[in-house]
């Protein structure tokens, strides 16, 4: 069964080692996301239109909002990948390289050096450690280096034509902006949204949104609503003790196991089981603070 071994929250984003054993849906986030193998079977990653398979010598790197899916052989040992969540706005005030703003990489996949192979495995030890939650600082350097490599690495010999992956965040449609800042405010109040709704009162019909949307964007509405929802689940997961019953409410969904699927299939674990090892981590940051 899939599940989260270790993750960690803070100012960069979010890093976790999963053991996955099922498949993931095409999806997107908000922040730059780095993909590595640490053992058990090799995931085959999507990454926009190009596929490949995530040994221990390449990376997945995908730009945010960029849209990404990753198959895993069912009923094998699955996958054991480290993931990285970086925010754009923490690696921005990091590094004076224009290209690094917004994280924008410039290959999906990078064959990794020795160098960046032995961060990876540096990292995905401190987040399996059981002392991990006292090293934040010293981490953030790790973490931080290792996508610095990465991003550079990613633009060597990149064509031209590949500079542009993902959402730029400049909409040449007023329509798709008012769209987007009604869907954050349905989540925001936990209104039902449905997304023939938010396409009339943008002034489009259904299929004129979601062509239009796609156009600007590079992704779907739906995508771009359940990233939303991912984001806002995760937040209430971590930062406070609702019933998993109750944030599923709020964000449409009208049974827990319809809100378990969902966040499942969009991040390949349960989400009692994101919630029990989030709260592990900070259970440890307390206790080494503390003196425990």
């Amino acid at each position: 069964m899939s599940k989260a071994i270790a993750v960690l929250h803070g100012a960069f984003g979010r890093a976790a080692v999963y053991h996955l054993d099922r498949s993931l849906l095409s999806h997107a986030h908000r922040e730059g996301h780095l993909l590595f193998h640490v053992g058990a079977a090799l995931p085959v990653l999507r990454i926009s239109d190009e596929t490949r398979v995530i040994g221990s010598d390449m990376a997945g790197l995908i730009n945010p909002w960029q849209p990404h899916s990753m198959s895993v052989s069912e009923g094998g040992t699955g996958v054991i990948c480290l993931v990285l969540y970086i925010r754009p706005e923490w690696s921005q005030h990091l590094s004076e390289n224009s290209k690094f703003q917004g994280l924008r990489f410039g290959r999906a996949f990078i064959d990794l050096t020795e160098g960046a192979r032995a961060l990876v495995d540096r990292i995905a030890a401190e987040l399996l450690g059981a002392n991990h939650a006292n090293q934040t600082e010293q981490f953030e350097r790790v973490l931080f280096e290792l996508t610095q490599t990465c991003f550079d690495l990613s633009w060597r010999a990149t064509p031209p034509r590949q500079h542009q992956i993902g959402m730029t965040g400049c909409f040449r449609d007023s329509r798709i902006s008012r769209s987007l800042r009604l869907m954050a405010e349905c989540i925001d109040m936990g209104d039902n949204l449905v997304l023939e709704s938010i396409a009339h009162q943008a002034g489009l019909s259904r299929p004129h949104f979601f062509k239009l949307f796609r156009e600007q964007l590079g992704l779907t509405p739906n995508i771009y609503l359940n990233t939303l929802r991912m984001e806002h689940a995760i937040e209430r997961l971590t930062a406070s003790q609702d019933q998993i019953t109750t944030i599923g409410l709020n964000l449409g969904f009208s049974y827990q196991a319809s809100f378990s699927r969902f966040f499942v299939t969009n991040g390949g674990i349960a989400p009692s089981d994101y919630r029990r090892a989030a709260a592990s981590d900070r259970r440890g940051k307390k206790g080494d603070n503390t003196g425990e």
